[in-house]
């Protein structure tokens, strides 16, 4: 063979060997890769520098958010005639919820009134349940409550005493208001699987009352004391950061669907942040929309989930509605995210106060009212 017969015989070689690369690379048999809608997206670099053994795992896990727990003087008289006359049972108001809790990892209620056994139960303005209430909200399905709101100093630091001992006795973790300063300093931190998701509380009015103590309940007027404490939060292991806000009269009317100047400032900031994750909202009695605000998902606000409040008081008929927020976060490391929103529009029932589902044909006008407000695209849709 000559010199160029081989150097031929080579080239042949080589040619093969590139047409037999490109075909594997190209073949349309393979399967298609691209991550769905609560898949982490790993970056090229991390594929080139770290090895797939080295890389943790994403932690996929569902969060439940609901809203207001009024408890004004008829729903707990409803709990007492549930009860035969002797016991404030509250577990059938939530009953229908129940199964759809179950499907969260976390389930997070709001509490707007104290808990104070030695004292009658009171409705508005100064608001106090029969203890039971924590009973109910356990057998439920709920894991942890968020506190701080305009009433959480209606009993004064015996109520907020008083309060923490009944979720304590019932085993539910509890954020926003404090027993002393030292436990003021201990961010909640809950526990679900490898994932540690801090829930921080907050509310920006308390109806013109007076803070007991500077420790007592979290009063905020700005973001820079929220922002601290979730970098707080971090340091302490979260890998994940839920603010709970319930916005006051001060930053917010009542009854109103849009949220204001204020609330969105106060959101821009907080979502800017690396140290928050999403931000959910309650206050005005009725919904708002649900939102992404730096990438970051913020429900405005959720309602009511349990009151009087309705046309029948001389409200609007959106009082009696409300949602419960499921949020799908994914962590990654050090990197928590909420890839979609998913809520679950309810109506309270008038006069049994049953919290129920706005699903299908039940309470459809309810339904229709909640999502025209919360809406449905870029990761937010109703649970039907």
């Amino acid at each position: 063979m000559n010199k160029f017969a081989g150097i031929g015989l080579a080239l042949l070689a080589v040619l093969a060997g590139v047409a037999l690369v490109v075909g594997l690379g190209s073949d349309s048999s393979e399967p298609d890769d691209q991550p769905g809608p609560t898949e982490a997206v790993s970056t090229p670099e991390a594929q080139d520098d770290e090895p797939e053994a080295a890389r943790p795992r994403p932690q996929r896990l569902t969060l439940a958010a609901s809203g207001d727990m009024l408890i004004h003087s008829p729903v707990y008289e409803r709990a007492l005639a549930i009860g035969g006359g002797s016991d404030y049972d509250f577990a059938p108001l939530f009953e229908p919820l129940r199964p759809w809790l179950k499907r969260a990892d976390v389930a997070l209620c709001h509490l707007e009134t104290s808990l104070v056994g030695s004292l009658p139960p009171s409705g508005y303005p100064l608001f106090n349940a029969p203890p039971s209430l924590a009973s109910a909200i356990a057998a439920t399905g709920w894991d942890a409550c968020s506190i701080a709101s305009n009433h959480a100093v209606d009993q004064g630091q015996e109520g907020i005493d008083a309060t923490l001992d009944a979720l304590d006795r019932a085993d539910i973790q509890h954020a926003g208001t404090h027993s002393s300063e030292r436990a003021s300093d201990r961010p909640l931190l809950i526990r679900s699987g490898k994932v540690k998701i801090a829930l921080l509380s907050y509310t920006t009015d308390l109806n013109g009352l007076q803070t007991p103590a500077p420790w007592s309940v979290n009063l905020v007027d700005d973001p820079d004391a929220v922002l601290r404490d979730a970098r707080n939060a971090v340091a302490e292991g979260a890998d994940a950061v839920i603010v709970n806000i319930h916005w006051g009269s001060g930053i917010v009317p009542e009854y109103t669907h849009t949220p204001s100047a204020g609330q969105r400032e106060f959101a821009s900031r907080l979502t800017r942040s690396p140290a928050i994750t999403a931000v959910v909202g309650q206050g005005p009695h009725v919904v708002q929309p649900i939102e992404r605000i730096h990438g970051k998902y913020v429900v405005f606000s959720e309602g009511n989930l349990i009151s009087n409040q309705g046309p029948a008081a001389g409200l609007p008929a959106a009082s009696q509605d409300g949602l419960v927020a499921f949020l799908d976060l994914i962590v990654r490391g050090e990197s928590a995210s909420v890839k979609r929103v998913r809520y679950l529009p309810v109506w309270v029932s008038h006069p049994d106060y049953a919290v129920l589902p706005a699903t299908g044909s039940t309470a459809a006008e309810a339904r229709a009212r909640v999502v025209s407000v919360v809406g449905r695209g870029g990761g937010v849709a109703p649970l039907r």
